[in-house]
C-alpha cells in the first residue's frame, strides 16, 4: 500500500497514523493533523486500508484490518530510525490497539495515540470495544471530545482508571473529530490543542530515560577513608 510521509526535523520520532472508517488518508482532517504534527516535531506516515484503496465503502472485518495495519507497520519500520508510534483516528486507532493487543507489531511501538477512540457505537453503550485494551502493554494517549457520541467523558475517565499506563485529554465541547462547532471555534483551535497534546506525548515518550545524578566518588586513587596501623 502506498505510504505518504510528512517529514519533520532531524531525529524526529515517527507516528504511523491510520484513517477512520469513512474517509481515507487523503481526507482534509488527516492531512491537517499529519502536517500539524510534523510542524510540531513528529514525522508522520499515513496509508489507506485495502478497502479504501479498492474504492469500497464498507471496512473489512477487524482481523483483516489488523493484519493490514501490521503489514504496513513492518514495511515502514524496516526503513525508519528512531522511536516509532502507532495510532489513528476513530476506527484507525481502535485497529492499532487491537493489533498491538495481538502482538502483531514488531518492533513494538513506543506508545499508541488515539484521536477519538470509538469506545462504543453512538447510542449503544453496551457494545463496548475495550476488552482487549488491558492486553496493550505500551503507554496510550486518548484524545477525546466531551461531545463525542462514541464515549462520554465519564465513560472515558472510568476506562482510563482501569488502564494503568494511559492518559486522557478531554477537549471541551469537541465532537468525534475533536472539533468544536464553527460558531464557537471558527479557527479550529480545539484540534490544534489535540495536536499539541499528541506531539508533547510522543516527544516525551521518545526521549531517552533520565539516568539521574551521577554517583559521587572520592578522589582519584582513594577508595574511602584510610586506616592507619
Amino acid at each position: 500500500m502506498p505510504l505518504r510521509e510528512y517529514p519533520s526535523g532531524p531525529g524526529a520520532p515517527t507516528l504511523l497514523l491510520a484513517h477512520g472508517a469513512g474517509a481515507g488518508h487523503d481526507h482534509p482532517w488527516m492531512r491537517r493533523v499529519a502536517q500539524g504534527l510534523a510542524d510540531r516535531g513528529v514525522r508522520v506516515v499515513t496509508f489507506n486500508f485495502p478497502y479504501k484503496e479498492e474504492k469500497r465503502k464498507v471496512p473489512d472485518r477487524g482481523p483483516v484490518l489488523e493484519d493490514a495495519f501490521a503489514a504496513v507497520w513492518k514495511e515502514f519500520t524496516a526503513s525508519t530510525k528512531g522511536p516509532v508510534f502507532a495510532g489513528g483516528k476513530s476506527m484507525g486507532g481502535r485497529i492499532a490497539s487491537q493489533a498491538a493487543a495481538r502482538g502483531l507489531f514488531e518492533p513494538k511501538p513506543a506508545a499508541l495515540v488515539f484521536f477519538g477512540y470509538p469506545l462504543h457505537p453512538p447510542g449503544r453503550p453496551e457494545q463496548r470495544r475495550d476488552r482487549h485494551l488491558p492486553d496493550v502493554h505500551v503507554p496510550m494517549l486518548f484524545l477525546h471530545g466531551t461531545r463525542d457520541p462514541f464515549g462520554t467523558p465519564e465513560e472515558m475517565r472510568e476506562l482510563i482508571d482501569e488502564l494503568p499506563d494511559s492518559a486522557l485529554e478531554l477537549i471541551q465541547d469537541a465532537d468525534h473529530s475533536l472539533v468544536r462547532p464553527r460558531r464557537q471555534d471558527p479557527d479550529g483551535s480545539s484540534l490544534d490543542r489535540a495536536m499539541d497534546s499528541a506531539a508533547r506525548f510522543i516527544i516525551s515518550a521518545a526521549a531517552p530515560p533520565d539516568p539521574g545524578p551521577a554517583p559521587r566518588t572520592g578522589r582519584r586513587g582513594s577508595s574511602g577513608p584510610s586506616r592507619r596501623g
